[in-house]
C-alpha cells in the first residue's frame, strides 16, 4: 500500500499542532483514559481507519487487556465493559454514524451517556469522538498506511 499524499494535517501549516492540542484538551477531562481509548478504537473500526486502529491498540496495550480491545467491535454482546463505557461506546457509534438514521444521536443514547457523565465530561467526550472522526477521515481519504506514520 502507498498513501495518496501525506496526511493533510502534516502538510497544512499548523494543522497538526492544532489537532494535537485539541486532543490534549479533550483528553484532559476527568473521563478515564481507558474510556477514551475504547471510543477512539470503536469509531476507528466503524470508519475502517487502519491507522487509528493500529495506533490505538499499540497505545492502549499497557492500560488495557487484549480481551477488551478485541471485544470492542462486539461490545454489546461482551460482558467486559462497564455501564459507563457502554454508554460512551453507544454515543461514539451514534456520532460516527450520523447518516445511518434520522435521529442520529437519539434521546435514549444521549440520556444514558448523561446518566454516567456530567456536562463537561459529555462535552469532552463529544469533542473527542468528533476529533477521532476527523483523524479517521484524513487517514482513510488519503489512504494512510497503518504502522507507517512519521508524523
Amino acid at each position: 500500500m502507498k498513501p495518496r499524499i501525506q496526511n493533510p494535517a502534516a502538510v497544512v501549516p499548523n494543522a497538526m499542532a492544532a489537532l494535537v492540542n485539541l486532543a490534549k484538551i479533550a483528553e484532559s477531562s476527568t473521563i478515564p483514559p481507558r474510556t477514551l481509548s475504547l471510543v477512539h478504537l470503536r469509531a476507528s473500526q466503524i470508519n475502517h481507519c487502519a491507522v487509528c486502529v493500529d495506533m490505538e491498540i499499540k497505545r492502549s496495550a499497557e492500560r488495557e487487556t487484549a480481551q477488551r480491545l478485541g471485544a470492542v467491535a462486539v461490545w454489546r454482546d461482551a460482558p467486559f465493559f462497564s455501564e459507563a463505557e457502554r454508554a460512551a461506546l453507544a454515543l461514539a457509534e451514534s456520532i460516527t454514524r450520523l447518516a445511518d438514521r434520522d435521529d442520529a444521536v437519539s434521546d435514549q443514547v444521549w440520556a444514558e451517556a448523561a446518566r454516567h457523565y456530567d456536562e463537561p465530561q459529555l462535552a469532552s467526550l463529544v469533542l473527542y469522538i468528533a476529533l477521532t472522526n476527523v483523524w479517521n477521515r484524513l487517514n482513510v481519504a488519503t489512504r494512510q498506511v497503518a504502522g507507517a506514520q512519521s508524523w
